[in-house]
């Protein structure tokens, strides 16, 4: 087999195109609000226009998971990857806020094709006995991506001024673009099931890793604003510290993506969700007992720990249930899985920041976990051999 058509090379590259997606979302972080600012923006206007991310991202995911179904994989991806670039330059010349939000609107799109369509590239290209690792080490490039975005972003900032942080994630993706026009994707995987979404969605594991992804995506997106919100209030922790939380605890998702995502291959995606399901409503009440800096940073990468034993799990319970249901629509199973982690990002933090406000962040905790405990009932229930008749 040749280097373009090499399995572990088409890994590399959706490694990096996950990367670079993050990276190119996280690097804004600390530079967009300063941008906006300049350019007139008020702080509701600030928030829209991080919110505006999800709105393509919801729209996009399930149409161009389809469409990969259809045409393949390599065109959706070299689109995407080109959309994503064009989106971060657009970033760093936007000369109002329209640019900006026209540029926002973009990248939510493109985070969508790289996400949906590489999935199910790994998942058209790998047996299920192999899939969560593979899954694992993409989950956990992006885990890195995210722990370099904000840091990068700022230092690119300080050094070359608002374009710089922005010209530089945009030629990455153009280079991952140009590397994905070059390999080839074997002809045996070129060919897709065209299943309609409406079947799909009729399938009850599918349905299940469904609730349980927008679960664990509410969890993870309502402790983003929640919980620095309580460790200052709590323990005095400033930025610098808090942020030093959250890197540590993404830094331990990194490495033990790869590790769940093993397990998942040798006892099954379905059945390591539903086992960090529970770890996470356990230990989630935990954190507001922090009492120390050292504490907070053990709770919290503890939790992310237990949050990446659903992540990867779920990704490959997702290919387990189309596959056991006799079909092979991964781009449409995947469109659905970005749409369920869109429903957690958009939900999460309103829900937690409305609940954090009346009762605090214990009361938050004890009242969320109750909830993940009844998804994870749920999903144990599922009769995971159910199967679409033929005429579907």
């Amino acid at each position: 087999m040749s280097l373009r058509s090499s399995r572990a090379v088409t890994v590399a590259l959706v490694m990096l195109a996950t990367f670079t997606d993050i990276v190119a979302y996280s690097v804004a972080v600390p530079v967009l609000p300063d941008l906006s600012r300049r350019l007139g923006a008020s702080p509701t206007m600030i928030g829209l226009l991080f919110a505006s991310f999800g709105v393509t991202l919801l729209g996009v995911s399930m149409p161009m998971g389809a469409v990969s179904d259809r045409i393949g994989r390599k065109a959706p991806l070299v689109g995407g990857l080109i959309a994503l670039a064009a989106a971060t330059f657009l970033f760093g010349f936007a000369q109002g806020l329209p640019g900006l939000f026209a540029a926002r609107l973009v990248q939510g799109a493109a985070d969508a094709v790289t996400w949906v369509v590489g999935f199910a590239l790994i998942a058209d290209l790998y047996r299920p006995a192999e899939r969560g690792r593979v899954l694992g080490l993409v989950m956990s490039g992006a885990s890195v991506g995210f722990m370099l975005g904000p840091s990068l972003g700022g230092w690119l900032y300080e050094i070359g001024g608002i374009r710089l942080p922005f010209l530089a994630v945009g030629a990455v993706a153009l280079l991952a673009a140009g590397a994905f026009s070059w390999i080839e994707i074997p002809k045996w995987h070129a060919v897709h099931d065209r299943v309609p979404m409406s079947a799909v969605l009729r399938i009850p594991a599918v349905t299940s890793c469904f609730a349980a992804v927008v679960a664990v995506s509410a969890t993870i997106c309502m402790l983003e604003p929640v919980l620095p919100l309580f460790l200052s209030a709590r323990l005095g922790l400033g930025p610098a510290r808090i942020g030093f939380v959250f890197g540590i605890s993404a830094l331990a998702s990194s490495v033990l993506h790869p590790l769940f995502g093993r397990l998942a291959d040798r006892s099954g995606g379905r059945r390591l969700t539903v086992i960090g399901l529970v770890l996470v409503a356990c230990v989630l009440p935990w954190l507001s007992r922090a009492w120390s800096y050292p504490s907070a940073i053990g709770l919290f990468a503890l939790q992310s720990a237990t949050m990446a034993c659903v992540i990867t799990p779920s990704l490959a319970y997702m290919a387990e249930a189309v596959s056991e249901a006799g079909i092979g629509s991964f781009g449409v199973a995947y469109g659905l899985y970005n749409v369920a982690w869109g429903v957690g990002l958009l939900g999460g933090p309103a829900l937690g920041g409305f609940l954090f406000e009346r009762m605090g962040f214990a009361w938050l905790a004890l009242v969320w976990s109750p909830v993940l405990v009844v998804v994870t009932i749920l999903l144990a229930k599922v009769n995971p051999e159910v199967r679409l008749k033929p005429d579907l």
